[in-house]
Parts: C-alpha cells; sequence; structure tokens
C-alpha cells in the first residue's frame, strides 16, 4: 500500500475531494455514465442501490428493449396504409394541418410501396418489410400515437423522458428506480449505440434520480460504429492500478464515507458517486461474457443477420440486447444510428424518401425479426416488452423541395408497435384518419404510452414518484392513462 494511502486510512486528515479525484485517475478517468470493466469481483462490497425491487402488481413484462428509430419513420410507408391517400394522390390536403413546418409543404403523396396483410392475423405492412412480416401474429400495432413536439430535440426528449423541454429523468431510468436490477453484477440500464440524439445524454440520464440509475452506453455514436467490430463498454482497462489497488481504493472510500456518516454529515452525492465506483467493480467479471457472441452458434449468427454487410451492426446490437435481456438487466435502448450519404439524419428523409427508408429498412428488418423469433425460442418473449419506433412519424404529404421527394415531420398521429410482454400479438389498437393525418381513435400520447409501459412492468405511473424541489415528480407528470385495449 503507498505511504498516502496507509496515512488515509489511520488518519480521515486527507481531502475527501482530493482522493475522490486522485482515485478517480485508478478509474480511467471514469464518469457517472461511463462505466470501466476490468478483471475483478465485487460479491464482498455492499448491497447494490440497484438490487431488485417488487413491482406494485403482478408484472407482465420483466425487462424492456426499446429499438429507436432516431429521426421518424413514416407510418404511412411502413405500417398504416391509407386507400384514400393513393385515389387522392396528387391533391392538396382537404383541411387546414399543422402551423409549425420546416419547408414549404405541397399536395397529398401516395405510399410509393404497397401493402399487404400479413400472418394469420392479416396485420398490414408495406413491401419495405421482407422479414417482419414472418412474425406479424407476435406484433401489437399502436397507429393514434400523438403528442410529441415537431421538432426533433423536442419530440426525442419527450419520448425518452416524458418532457419536451426541462432535464428530467429517462424513461429507462425510472424503470430502474421502480425495480432495480435482476443481475447485481450488470447496470440495470443499458443504452446501446446510442446515436447522437437531438437532447444529447440527457435522453438517456437520471436528472434528480440517484446517477446509479443513468442510462449506461456501449459503443458509440454513428454508423458503422465500434459495436460492429467490438462489443466493448468504454474503460474497460485499467492499465494504472491492479486488481488489488483498485480494491483498496474501494474499501477506503467506503470507509470514509462511513466515517463521514457517523458524524451526520451524510453526502448522497458522494455516496451515489461511490455507489458508481461500485458497481463498475462489479461489472468487471460480467462485462467480457456478457458481450462477447463468440460462443454463438452460426445458426443465430445468421438469424440476426450477422453474416452479411447490411444487416450485421444492427443485427450485433440487437443480439446484444438479447443477451443483456436474459442476464436480468431491466431496460435495454438499442438505436438504429445510421448516417445516409444524401441525408445525415437517420429517418428524417426529407427529401429521398424511397432511398432513405429502403436503406434503413433493409438494416433492421432482419435483425429486429431475428431477434423476437430468438426471444421466443428461449421462452423470454412472454416476459419482455420490445418497443419499437421513432420520435414522431412524416406527413402524408409531399415537402417542396429540388431534390428526390420526402416528407416532414409529423407529430399529429403515428405508429409505433410493440411484442411480448404482455400484450395483444397481431393486433392493431387506435386509428389515425383518411390520410394518416390525425389520430382520431384511442389517442395514445406519449404520456399515455409512457403509463401503459410502467403498467406492464407493474408499475403504477401514479405511485412510482420523486421529490425534487418541494414536489413529488413521476414520468407522466400529472397526466397519462393506460391503453387497458392492448393488454392481453
Amino acid at each position: 500500500m503507498s505511504t498516502e494511502l496507509s496515512m488515509a486510512v489511520n488518519d480521515f486528515s486527507p481531502s475527501r475531494r482530493r482522493l475522490l479525484q486522485e482515485m478517480c485517475l485508478g478509474f480511467g478517468g471514469l464518469a457517472l455514465n461511463q462505466i470501466l470493466c476490468g478483471e475483478l469481483s465485487g460479491s464482498e462490497l455492499s448491497p447494490s442501490p440497484l438490487a431488485a425491487r417488487a413491482p406494485h402488481f403482478p408484472a407482465r413484462a420483466k425487462r424492456v428493449i426499446f429499438l429507436f428509430m432516431h429521426g421518424g419513420p413514416s407510418h404511412i410507408d411502413t405500417f398504416d396504409p391509407k386507400p384514400q391517400l393513393s385515389k387522392d394522390d396528387g391533391k392538396p390536403l382537404p383541411f387546414g394541418g399543422s402551423r409549425v413546418t420546416f419547408a414549404k409543404r405541397g399536395n397529398l403523396m401516395k405510399s410509393p410501396w404497397k401493402f399487404r396483410p400479413c400472418g394469420e392475423s392479416g396485420l398490414p405492412m408495406s413491401e419495405l418489410w421482407q422479414h417482419l412480416p414472418s412474425v406479424a401474429d407476435d406484433l401489437c400495432m399502436i397507429h393514434s400515437v400523438c403528442e410529441t413536439n415537431v421538432a426533433h430535440g423536442g419530440a426525442c426528449m419527450k419520448m425518452q423522458t416524458g418532457d419536451e423541454a426541462l432535464v428530467r429523468p429517462s424513461v429507462g431510468s425510472w424503470v430502474s428506480y421502480g425495480l432495480g436490477t435482476e443481475n447485481q453484477d450488470l447496470p440495470s440500464f443499458i443504452t446501446i449505440c446510442p446515436t447522437s440524439l437531438h437532447g444529447g445524454v440527457n435522453n438517456f440520464g437520471p436528472a434528480f434520480l440517484p446517477p446509479v440509475h443513468s442510462g449506461v452506453p456501449l459503443g458509440s455514436p454513428g454508423y458503422p460504429n465500434t459495436v460492429a467490430k467490438k462489443a466493448m463498454f468504454d474503460f474497460m482497462k485499467n492499465s494504472e492500478r491492479t486488481s488489488a489497488q483498485q480494491r483498496l481504493q474501494l474499501e477506503l472510500l467506503r470507509k470514509l464515507q462511513q466515517g463521514r456518516d457517523a458524524d451526520g454529515k451524510a453526502d448522497l452525492k458522494l455516496e451515489s458517486r461511490i455507489q458508481s465506483f461500485e458497481l463498475a467493480f462489479r461489472m468487471q467479471s460480467s462485462c467480457p461474457e456478457a458481450t462477447d457472441v463468440s460462443k454463438e452458434t452460426e445458426e443465430t449468427r445468421k438469424l440476426y443477420g450477422l453474416d452479411s454487410p447490411q444487416t450485421e451492426n444492427f443485427g450485433l446490437q440487437c443480439l446484444l440486447a438479447r443477451r443483456f435481456a436474459e442476464r436480468g438487466v431491466r431496460f435495454i435502448q438499442v438505436s438504429h444510428a445510421h448516417t445516409l450519404p444524401f441525408n445525415n439524419e437517420q429517418w428524417d428523409q426529407h427529401t429521398h424518401l424511397v432511398k432513405g427508408h429502403t436503406t434503413n429498412v433493409g438494416q433492421i428488418d432482419k435483425p429486429i425479426t431475428g431477434l423476437l423469433k430468438d426471444l421466443k425460442a428461449r421462452g423470454l418473449l412472454d416476459d419482455t416488452l420490445v418497443l419499437w419506433g421513432g420520435e414522431f412519424g412524416r406527413t402524408p404529404t409531399v415537402q417542396v423541395s429540388k431534390a428526390e421527394v420526402g416528407r416532414d415531420h409529423h407529430p399529429e398521429g403515428f405508429t409505433m408497435w410493440m411484442a411480448g410482454g404482455g400484450v395483444k400479438g397481431g393486433f392493431r389498437y387506435g386509428k389515425t384518419d383518411d390520410y394518416g393525418y390525425y389520430a382520431v381513435e384511442n389517442r395514445c400520447t406519449i404520456h399515455d404510452l409512457h403509463a401503459t409501459l410502467l403498467h406492464l412492468m407493474g408499475l403504477d405511473h401514479t405511485r412510482l414518484t420523486h421529490q425534487h424541489n418541494g414536489r413529488d415528480f413521476r414520468l407522466t407528470d400529472v397526466a397519462g392513462e393506460v391503453a387497458k385495449g392492448i393488454l392481453a
């Protein structure tokens, strides 16, 4: 043990701030939302603050996999066919539309793709989807999602946190706060390849909840990203400290904190920071195994599309999501992070709709289908809620441009889908009007969507609260109704 550490153990006089700063270097500059992994077991540490907690009532789902399509997929070109839109192709929209636009909107434009019924349920899907129709009877389409912001920043924040302007805990953080995790050696909330979402890390942050509930990122933003080559968390190795030295540091920090608490000087921020170090310590033995897909069978690798350059990146993300799900991680977000050479905003096809959506669906179709089939084969789909969607849809009108045609942002009514986790399969819930513009039946606001997700996890959204600045906060603020019509 070094002289400084020996002195600190026997005499609590060194500055806690200085000790934390120096010990942070021993963790490779670990931040609260970026965790290192090394080669230790942390079973002897104090109990994890992420210990599993009982739900408010029997849960239908134990975990969530959120497949987030940044940019806004077009509902009327993927899952919500509109015959009237096809009939009125080229005509003006027969009613007033949104007052907020990002470019001049032209006349109605029918979908470039034909739709066909899929599965025994006859769920409609466009020709874009070649693989997903094989699992149509497991999907619960929600065609009436609405009330996000019209801009990416506000819409992403609303979808991820329930608020479009203020920094609030993300939905994954709320689930972690309410339920903890079934695996003390892994975080309860992991976000795989987080795209460079408008709003940044606030989309995955805990805000005023304890920092240990933050989303831990795996991989880097952009496409292609590091996940395709090396599925590793940042700061996996510590080249400056041995395992024994790291344990001494943790034990010393814990002893210092216990002494401070005994003096009646409890520091919740310091406690949270120590907990993040301890979680990193626990992760060191579990992370390499969880992210090692080398032992997956060739059949499984092909199921996810790892044998094709087009699908291997998103396929690996989906495969990792399954591996984390079966290891007890409570909330896993997988973000589709493709940047098109002709449109740099993922699914945001203001122009080049055909090229953009063809490329995007081609990258995710087989991996998502493989994920659902794999979860089902392993008996995990029944208690895993899979959620797919973006921050909004696209307009039924064309956006005026000199480039190839596209569609503008559209928050008034769009489609997301769920699978597993206690929802009806092969089912359509809600409806937009004849042009796919407004949600007109069983409207599902973002607060309703979040209330429903929490309900499926056994959490009453009105009871899942945290007091901050003198008031009780919740994910759904003062709104939100469970969409009971989708419950199996």
